[in-house]
């Protein structure tokens, strides 16, 4: 197949490009660095494929890459499906106040509207039911009534299909499967919620709307191909089109390749698409064009977690969804800080973790964090009494990434981050507060990791910015349907093109932007031969 457009990465830019385009007749390449994954792979034990490698992905080419930036520990998935794989479902608009400032002027919360319809459409969310209400989510409803803030709690769209008959379990279901399935309106199969309490490491019941099982599934029916396992270098620019460069990553071998098309969507992550100019621009010198302010204005969204303790009180977050509702304060009423907080969830493998590290002493920075943890095991549930508190804030948004040495390999260059924390310490402390506030009023006792407290350092799975959205390339990357500055018929669209933080989950915010773009791209062009 000659391609019409390249898509790369399979993400909520990515899987949204390929199912618009496809649907519309362009023939669709689409290439992913990772795996396609099925339910009976999704990593469980030690021995499994946990990690993907950048550096040696024919090695290690699993399910998260985890990056180690400045002061900022960033989480993305690898695998068809990009981030929702990973991410804990949660799948809402932004405020209207988010686009108040900072996007280019086509970009509204009332200009997206009708594409958050789409994205609704097609990933089907749904609240918790009140029958399957987590221990978690009814601690949170509790401290919003307590703090005087019921009016700002809410339940969460979450793309996770629930029984409308199903009820919350008392214990950890024995079985991840599901009891009950069903086929989707796209044809593929899924089961309901059975509140395995692994939402970040793939669902086995199939009840996540993950974005292979709808976006991705149309597109492949619509003929476009999907391509794992390929890991993209560059973008060369070639007359009326573009290469696109990638190592095809199969037998525990790297074999180099070059694929051809009019369009191309990078579509690669904040990380993963603003390296790929970076190299395409100032190391292979394929795109020379991008503008300079490409890395510029980067955002962690402001995440935090803040585990609480509340002895003699069952709250068991590796039961149940990972979140399921919020208390938002981001219309900026405490004192300037604008946040949303969540209740958390882990996944019951950081059980097998802190064990094991507690009984053997591992782990110098956090160990009596750790200690604490193994200290609540009660019953066989790791986590039975704590609470861990998360939530996203409006951070400062002005990291800065860059292609820098190595200091192991000086002979690599690899993205890098400049990121002062100071910016960020009144949206992050905000939240941090309202942590510990909440965790006081309904008798829990917070305990702000070290990490933050001592080191400043943060961990974020939703990075944004890089290839900031604006009206010229002297602000920006892109203009305002993601098509980059300077080179006509290539487009970004991921959680890059952020111009600004939002302060709360942006999945879906990703998937309205690329419907957007997506649409934009369809009635200017037609796909070759029609």
């Amino acid at each position: 197949m000659r391609p019409d457009v390249i898509v790369i990465g399979s993400g909520f830019g990515g899987a949204v490009h390929a199912c618009r385009l496809a649907q519309a007749g362009f023939a669709v390449l689409v290439l992913e660095r990772g795996r396609r994954w099925q339910p009976e792979d999704f990593p469980r034990g030690p021995d499994d494929a946990w990690i993907f490698d950048i550096d040696e992905p024919e090695k290690q080419n699993g399910w998260i890459d985890m990056r180690f930036l400045d002061d900022m520990w960033v989480a993305q998935g690898a695998g068809v499906g990009g981030g929702s794989l990973i991410y804990a479902n949660v799948s809402i608009d932004a405020r209207p106040d988010a686009f108040a400032s900072g996007w280019s002027a086509p970009i509204s919360f009332e200009a997206l509207a009708p594409h958050y319809a789409r994205v609704t459409e097609m990933l089907s969310p749904e609240v918790l039911p009140e029958t399957q209400l987590t221990l978690r989510h009814r601690l949170l409803r509790e401290a919003a009534a307590k703090t005087g803030a019921s009016h700002r709690y809410r339940k969460v769209e979450l793309a996770v299909s629930f029984d409308p008959e199903g009820s919350y379990p008392e214990t950890r279901p024995a079985d991840e499967r599901a009891t009950k399935t069903f086929i989707n309106r796209f044809g593929r199969t899924q089961g309901y919620c059975v509140h395995a309490g692994n939402c970040d490491l793939g669902c086995k019941a199939g009840a996540r709307n993950t974005l292979d099982l709808n976006y991705l599934a149309v597109a492949e029916d619509c003929g476009a191909e999907i391509r794992p396992l390929s890991l993209v270098s560059h973008v060369a620019a070639e007359g009326p089109g573009y290469a696109v460069v990638y190592d095809e990553i199969a037998g525990g071998r790297r074999v180099e390749r070059v694929v051809r098309a009019p369009r191309v969507v990078i579509a690669a992550g904040s990380l993963g698409s603003t390296e790929i100019l970076f190299r395409s621009r100032d190391r292979f010198g394929t795109l020379p064009r991008v503008s300079r302010a490409l890395g510029q204005g980067w955002s962690s969204n402001g995440d935090f977690l803040t585990p609480a303790f509340y002895p003699g009180r069952g709250l068991s977050p590796s039961i149940g969804p990972t979140i399921t509702g919020a208390i938002d304060f981001l219309d900026g009423s405490d004192n300037g800080a604008r946040y949303f907080v969540e209740d958390g969830g882990f996944a019951d493998v950081i059980g097998n973790l802190v064990r094991a590290r507690a009984k053997t002493g591992r782990s110098s920075r956090g160990g009596g964090l750790l200690k604490r943890l193994a200290n609540a095991l009660d019953d066989g549930d790791t986590f039975e009494t704590m609470m861990p508190w998360f939530g996203q804030a409006m951070d400062g948004g002005d990291g800065r990434l860059y292609l820098g040495r190595d200091w192991l390999r000086p002979w690599k260059r690899r993205l890098k981050l400049d990121w002062d924390v100071v910016r960020s310490e009144r949206g992050v402390g905000g939240l941090i507060a309202a942590h510990e506030r909440l965790s006081r009023a309904t008798g829990g006792e917070a305990r702000v990791p070290p990490t933050w407290t001592i080191l400043r350092n943060l961990v974020t799975p939703h990075p944004l910015g890089g290839c900031a959205m604006a009206a010229a390339p002297a602000a920006g990357v892109v203009d305002h349907r993601g098509e980059v500055f300077g080179h006509p018929g290539l487009y970004v669209s991921d959680g890059a093109v952020f111009p600004r933080p939002i302060g709360l989950n942006p999945s879906k915010t990703i998937a309205a932007l690329a419907e957007r773009a997506a649409a934009l791209m369809i009635a200017d062009e037609r796909p070759a031969g029609s």
